[in-house]
């Protein structure tokens, strides 16, 4: 009898391994954005391929807006491991000790996406990801948002239109620079708050992509929209680094196989949703569009260029050096 209940409970026992081998591995991927934004669209196709890729050994749960952590806290989670990944803005690693990624925040550093990708889809952007490695986190991809244009309530022509306006910014030492180089007055202020701080008149302007001055109705409080394109914001996907080693070699290649198809969906729908929103933007016409002219462009890149030098220590020389290099960017030529 007693060998019986041996043999039984070794068959119960093996049938449980069994079972929970046969359970997917859950990846909880957070992110504060909407599922209809291109970010939210990128996830969501990363999941399905990645059960597709994986055949159902990967099981992605997608939390979208804030579901799980808010903007403040998805960082420390990741790290602690209550979520396994994450596509947090670049400006949310200078406050987990990465201040390189402020490059980013440098205006006019990348004229359009071919020069953006050179530095995210090259070296410079694989040797950026590696340095949150010793965070205990692990870069994955840079996704796009896209380039970032000026607002205000009166017209943005020239640098002198700036002097004495308050823009609303994100945390950026940076970006910080930027505002005051034009003689603006820099305010740092969480997005959620923007469109009740330009309706109020609590800041005059803003910089934002075209998709999300169009998503927040930002065009329904400013009336003029200048398309510098002088700025950048994106997104970097990143995982728990402990558990993305963690994982057996096969599925991880998997893994990094869906997200390059993710990354090209991302960036594919970003350059889309821009193109949408600014037709959105000209069609409720509220807002007048300006393009500057190629000499105006020249000007306030001028003007703003020397952020480069007095910001270079702060993300490191030799960085902004091998940048101008892929891009071909020489500023003492301006």
């Amino acid at each position: 009898m007693k060998i019986r209940a041996l043999v039984l409970g070794l068959a119960i026992g093996t049938m449980s391994m069994l079972s929970y081998a046969q359970q997917p591995i859950v990846i909880k991927f957070s992110h504060v954005v909407a599922a209809d934004t291109p970010k939210g669209k990128a996830s969501d196709f990363f999941a399905k391929r990645a059960m597709e890729l994986t055949k159902g050994k990967v099981k992605v749960d997608i939390y979208p807006n804030s579901q799980l952590y808010k903007d403040k806290e998805e960082m420390e989670a990741l790290q602690i491991g209550a979520v396994q990944m994450l596509a947090p803005s670049l400006a949310k690693f200078g406050p987990l000790g990465v201040k390189e990624f402020e490059v980013f925040d440098f205006p006019f550093i990348f004229d359009d996406t071919a020069d953006l990708h050179k530095i995210t889809q090259g070296p410079v952007g694989a040797s950026l990801l590696a340095k949150l490695e010793p965070k205990g986190v692990k870069g994955l991809a840079f996704w796009d948002n896209g380039f970032k244009s000026f607002s205000a309530n009166t017209p943005l022509k020239a640098a002198a239109d700036f002097k004495g306006k308050k823009f609303r910014i994100q945390s950026s030492k940076v970006l910080e620079e930027q505002i005051r180089t034009l003689g603006g007055i820099p305010q740092v202020m969480a997005f959620s708050e923007v469109y009740q701080a330009l309706q109020t008149g609590v800041v005059d302007g803003t910089e934002n992509p075209i998709s999300n001055f169009y998503s927040q109705k930002m065009h329904e409080v400013q009336k003029h929209l200048s398309l510098t394109n002088h700025g950048y914001l994106g997104y970097a996907v990143i995982v728990n680094k402990k558990f993305w080693d963690g994982l057996p070699a096969d599925v991880r290649g998997q893994l990094e196989q869906a997200m390059k198809e993710a990354t090209v969906l991302a960036d594919k729908i970003a350059q889309e949703e821009n193109d949408h929103a600014l037709d959105g933007v000209k069609k409720a016409g509220k807002t007048t569009v300006y393009v500057p002219t190629k000499e105006e462009r020249l000007a306030l890149k001028k003007v703003l260029v020397p952020v480069h030098a007095k910001m270079a220590e702060r993300v490191g020389k030799e960085l902004l050096d091998s940048i101008y290099k892929d891009t071909g960017f020489d500023p003492n030529k301006l």
